[in-house]
């Protein structure tokens, strides 16, 4: 800042109201069209005293001004969110910044503030709210002008007021980190469904775009490469028409989420393929589960099996209860039976595969199955069906089926000698049970180090089913340690027995009862194979722009650290940090998009990570599009900037050109502070009375004489 003197043009201050004075000077100037009339000597000295007294009257002042001039301002915006990190935009950028500064620095009148554009989540590049919130501090008339150094993809530019010049007449000059208008190909999904039934295929609808080509560029509708991967396996390719939406089918061949990838072949020329890939996550679920539950014979339990399978919505079960075996053949005609006669053709021959869980519950070989049959049940096991058996006093029988060709795929077979046990006991959680999904966390389950006594806190069992050549897992047992809950892979299969048929005593409360629904939902979800019941699982999800990484395990100490491999293709181990047996966890920074590969040697996880901030990824061009009009209406410009540097900088004057082919001006304002005012009357009283008195009486001689 710096002092000048200015004087400001004549001032008046009149001594008599305006209307007042202009009524003395039409009486002035009546007086004189009278003499004028009249012909009346003296006129000139009379209009020279009526003019004396007019001007007096009227106030004149001559006023002199002390003024503090005030320096501009100019704004320097620069963009810092993720599309200005592609290619050398950042470095170009920077360069820029400093040229400007630096030369701001030279000019003495100039005050240059810097503010930048960080990341806004998923609001993309909010360039002009930053520029809102700066000139909030800095009044309109500092404002020399604004600089904003952007790849113009800018999401939030304003629309400009009908005959009102943007920023209060001050320029926008556009600074732009490249040599001119770019190319960019993109995916954009369409749509993408978060759920599809497993056995069947979801649709997912596409477009791959080509953008900033000339109208004589690539055709419309001509193809390009699609290559698709579901869950890391072998890639499937496929032409799709560019600009034109595509669907593609995704068959969904399990429970969980399957996550498909799409990337389209780089666009010759474009500027960036961290858009030519597009990640999708399924959940596969399943529509109804059918479960097929043979009853041998009616017990007490019976009821409890149907109550819990037909609670749950999800559920088609067919259940049949072998009221009349061989044995109680009585000569009765079929025709005066009332009972439906098993389906056992139908049921495990035509439709047995149609079933995704066969439960088996007291049931003995009494011939109502044949040889053929039973064979079937362990072939469906072996292909990949699931089997849950509950064993009473039949088990261990002559009609047990572990003598039949089913044993070949049951957890175990009863003992030779004293197989039935009766008495009071309650079930407890092994070691391994404690760290398996199935088992794990089970309400109520309290160690046996918590009582002290050694007992949980679970109702009593009062008979249960001696095993022997156990092959499996076995997840509970009795105090004594004898097995009553194994779990068991078949070949493809699954196969689960459970040597005790008083589980429903837990459903009547019995001595306090236990968690029998939530124990045999568990059971038969994993028959089925529910990747949350896995027993050795690695599972790996991206959120909040970390992956997040389990393994689960039965093994007492979980592996320590994993292989992950970024979308880049970029492979970094990752240590994982034990939470409890059989439990670990680790975490990394996920800022790519795309699929996530996590590998412990023997399992693979993948999961999916969306563009962190869409908007700014969906064009990556950098491009004068969108700001230019903006630009031009300020009175600014823009400008490519290349490896030579940013534009010089330079002041202008209001109404003159604000900007050349290789430099930018700031307007000169002109804004200041007036420090003191001095005003000189111009006709003070001790000399204005004088001279109209003496201008009266020349004009009274003169018109004596």
């Amino acid at each position: 800042m710096h002092l000048e003197q200015a004087f400001a043009a004549l001032r008046f201050d009149p001594a008599l109201p305006m209307g007042l004075l202009a009524a003395l000077a039409a009486l002035c100037a009546l007086a004189l069209g009278v003499g004028l009339w009249r012909r009346a000597r003296g006129l000139a000295w009379r209009f020279f005293a009526f003019a004396a007294l007019l001007l007096w009257l009227s106030g004149p002042r001559l006023v002199e001004e002390t003024r503090e001039t005030l320096p501009d301002i100019g704004l320097l915006v620069i963009d810092q969110t993720a599309s200005m990190s592609v290619g050398d935009r950042t470095k170009l950028a920077e360069a820029a910044r400093a040229r400007i500064e630096a030369e701001a620095r030279d000019l003495p009148d100039l005050e240059l503030r810097t503010v930048t554009v960080p990341e806004q989540g998923s609001e993309g590049t909010r360039l002009f709210a930053g520029i809102d919130r700066a000139l909030a501090d800095i009044p309109r008339a500092r404002l020399a002008g604004i600089v904003a150094v952007t790849d113009g993809q800018v999401h939030d530019i304003p629309a400009p007021a009908a005959g009102e010049a943007p920023f209060g007449g001050a320029p926008l000059h556009v600074l732009i980190p490249a040599k001119g208008e770019e190319l960019d190909r993109r995916i954009r999904v369409v749509e993408a469904p978060t759920y599809g039934i497993v056995g069947k295929s979801v649709t997912i609808r596409m477009a791959i775009e080509d953008l900033g080509l000339p109208r004589n560029g690539l055709a419309f509708g001509q193809a390009a490469r699609l290559t698709i991967r579901r869950d890391g396996e072998e890639p499937r390719v496929e032409s799709v028409p560019v600009g034109v939406e595509h669907q593609i089918d995704v068959p969904i061949t399990r429970g969980g989420n399957t996550v498909v990838e799409m990337t389209a072949d780089t666009l010759p020329g474009e500027i960036s393929t961290v858009n030519n890939k597009a990640v999708v996550e399924i959940n596969g679920v399943r529509d109804r589960l059918r479960v097929l539950l043979v009853s041998g014979e009616p017990h007490a339990g019976e009821r409890t099996w149907r109550r819990l399978l037909k609670a749950d919505p999800a559920v088609d079960l067919v259940h049949f209860t072998i009221l009349r075996p061989p044995e109680k053949d009585d000569l009765t005609p079929l025709n005066e039976l009332a009972l439906i006669a098993f389906p056992v053709r139908e049921l495990f021959q035509v439709k047995i595969k149609e079933f995704d869980l066969i439960i088996l519950d007291r049931f003995q070989n009494r011939g109502i199955l044949p040889p053929l049959y039973l064979r079937n049940i362990a072939d469906y096991v072996r292909a990949g069906g699931a089997l849950l058996m509950t064993a009473g006093p039949e088990y261990a029988g002559p009609g047990s089926l572990a003598a039949s060709p089913l044993g070949a795929v049951l957890p175990a077979r009863p003992a030779a000698t004293s197989a039935v046990v009766d008495g009071a006991f309650r079930p407890g959680v092994t070691a391994l049970g404690a760290r398996h999904p199935v088992t794990e966390g089970l309400p109520g389950w309290k160690p046996p180090n918590a009582l002290g006594g050694g007992e949980p806190g679970w109702g009593s069992w009062y008979r249960h089913i001696t095993p022997a050549d156990l092959h499996g897992d076995v997840l509970m047992d009795t105090p004594d340690g004898t097995p009553l809950l194994v779990l068991d892979h078949v070949e493809q299969g699954r196969a689960a027995l459970l040597l005790s048929d008083q589980i429903w005593l837990w459903s009547r409360g019995h001595e306090g009862g236990g968690p029998q629904a939530e124990l045999l939902r568990r059971v038969a979800h994993w028959l089925m194979k529910e990747p949350d019941l896995e027993e050795t699982a690695l599972t790996a999800k991206v959120e909040h722009g970390a992956l997040a990484v389990e393994r689960r395990s039965t093994e007492e100490v979980a592996v320590g650290q994993v292989n992950v491999t970024d979308p880049d293709g970029k492979q970094m181990p990752l240590a994982l940090t034990p939470t409890r047996p059989g439990r670990a966890v680790g975490n990394l920074p996920a800022t790519l998009p795309g699929v996530w590969q996590v590998s412990d040697g023997t399992r693979v996880a993948y999961a999916a990570a969306g563009a962190a901030n869409p908007p700014e990824l969906a064009d990556l061009r950098a491009t004068a599009t969108l700001l230019a009009p903006l630009a031009r209406a300020s009175g600014g410009s823009v400008h490519w900037l290349d490896p030579a540097g940013a534009p010089a900088l330079r002041r202008t004057e209001p109404g003159r050109e604000a900007a050349g082919s290789n430099w930018i001006g700031l307007q000169r304002r002109h804004d200041h502070l007036v420090t003191g005012i001095t005003a000189i009357p111009l006709l003070p009283p001790w000399l204005a009375l004088p001279l109209i008195l003496g201008l009266a009486l020349l004009a009274w001689r003169r018109e004596g004489a």
